[in-house]
């Protein structure tokens, strides 16, 4: 996608996924909205994350990595994808996990990781990741330890590259240009590809419209979803893009800053717990796959802004559509006793 729009920007990239994801037009009181079902992006699983893996796997190709590293709570998103879809190529893959509050959708991740059998480090507190990450990469030099969320200006290409997929599909006529792109942001990394990817799109002519507001809704507190920490890795991603092909954007902080919208109203307690709005959003939004976690927080938001007039709205329903079947007994058998404790709670 990102060669046929910029074909100076060489980078190191992995196909994955099945690509365009399908826009859905959806009704709801009598309006439209639509939604951008990237949890169809791969029958194994799917979701927002693909497209991160497709540029992290490839630049671990590239430096010729033996072993790539995920880290997230227990029932990250991105942890199953990464081992996963890792092994599909041929790569080893392992993950660093630290705890959260328990839900179905928590569980089944966090089980889908354990019926792998690859190597999982359970720490105590998220707080460890940083000492834990630095530890992996001296042990083995070969590996490459992604963040959580794969959010750096590797993974953000990937969500940058879905933004002239989405310009294409709005020239063809699938769904009308939206005044604001809907989504959960918890690691960053889709929010801020996103950002970079418009405002390149914008820069080089595919994206013919207004440019619409990044709508993005917190699953995960500040600092983490800080609006300046996203911008700001939006501007280091179109920095990249600069230094690789030459293509400099005319855009600062400020106004990126300006296209960006965190919308905290539906945090609730906080990460991995639900909300009485989310659970509504997810029993009337029909269609995408939901979760309470993530994606069932951004419908709340789009319900919100549905009924108060705002759009047209498109909703990045990011959940992987794949239902993921529960560990064996030999697999919980050589998992942490602390995370089978918390599977059976």
């Amino acid at each position: 996608m990102l060669e046929r729009h910029v074909p100076r920007l060489d980078v190191p990239w992995q196909p994955i996924g099945n690509w365009p994801t399908p826009i859905e037009r959806l009704e709801l009181d009598g309006r439209p909205l639509w939604c951008k079902c990237e949890g169809d992006s791969h029958p194994l699983y799917g979701g927002n994350k693909i497209r991160t893996l497709e540029a992290w796997l490839g630049h671990a190709r590239a430096v010729d990595a033996s072993r790539i590293w995920a880290i997230g709570a227990y029932g990250s998103n991105h942890a199953v994808a990464t081992v996963l879809h890792a092994r599909a190529i041929g790569l080893d893959a392992a993950a660093v996990v630290f705890p959260q509050p328990t839900s179905p959708w928590a569980v089944e991740n966090c089980g889908a990781l354990i019926a792998t059998g690859c190597e999982v480090i359970r720490l105590r507190s998220w707080a460890e990741v940083p000492f834990v990450a630095a530890w992996l990469a001296r042990r083995d030099r070969r590996c490459v330890v992604m963040p959580p969320g794969g959010a750096t200006p590797i993974g953000t290409f990937g969500a940058m590259a879905a933004a002239f997929e989405l310009a294409e599909q709005i020239a063809a006529g699938v769904a009308p240009p939206p005044s604001r792109i809907v989504l959960p942001i918890g690691s960053t990394c889709t929010t801020a590809g996103l950002l970079a990817g418009l405002a390149l799109a914008h820069a080089v002519g595919a994206w013919r419209w207004p440019v619409p507001l990044v709508h993005g809704v917190r699953v995960t507190p500040w600092p983490i979803t800080s609006r300046v920490r996203i911008a700001h890795l939006a501007q280091r991603t179109l920095a990249r893009v600069e230094r690789l092909a030459g293509i400099r954007v005319a855009i600062g902080l400020r106004e990126l800053i300006a296209r960006l919208v965190v919308d905290g109203r539906e945090l609730g307690r906080g990460y991995g717990r639900t909300t009485p709005q989310c659970e509504a959003a997810m029993t009337t939004l029909v269609g995408p796959r939901l979760d309470a976690v993530y994606s069932g927080k951004a419908a709340a938001a789009l319900l919100r802004l549905h009924r108060a007039g705002v759009g047209p709205l498109l909703f990045w329903a990011s959940k992987s559509t794949a239902v993921m079947t529960p560990p064996s007994r030999e697999a919980l058998a050589k998992a942490s006793p602390a995370i089978v404790r918390w599977l059976a709670t």
